[in-house]
């Protein structure tokens, strides 16, 4: 079992950054990828980065180099810079690996002038 706890998000305005930060606890050492997804109410919930224990780094097409994602041992990270009005979301990090889909609860980012 892993357990995840999200912090970070809140209001910023247009161009702005956010850090987002999700803890991990439990079995983290068979988690292999860590990830980050948003949804918008009505909306399925889209990808936003992964990060795998080697590095690997994937990002959903909307990102276009404006957020980063990092890990360290129990936790991972998501920078996200040159924030916009549809950047606004509930993001939920998520940690998978062999017999483990963990999600955070989620955390809100508003993006609005």
């Amino acid at each position: 079992q892993v357990q995840l706890v999200e912090s970070g998000g809140g209001l910023v305005q247009p161009g702005g950054s956010l850090r987002l930060s999700c803890a991990a606890s439990g079995d983290v050492s068979s988690v292999w990828i860590r990830g980050w997804y948003r949804q918008v109410p009505g909306n399925q919930r889209e990808l936003v980065a992964t990060i795998t224990n080697p590095g690997t780094k994937q990002f959903g097409d909307f990102v276009k180099g404006r957020f980063i994602t990092s890990r360290d041992k129990n936790t991972a990270y998501l920078q996200m810079n040159n924030l916009q009005s549809e950047d606004t979301a509930v993001y939920y990090c998520n940690a998978r690996g062999p017999g483990i889909d963990a999600w955070g609860q989620g955390t809100q980012g508003t993006v609005s002038s």
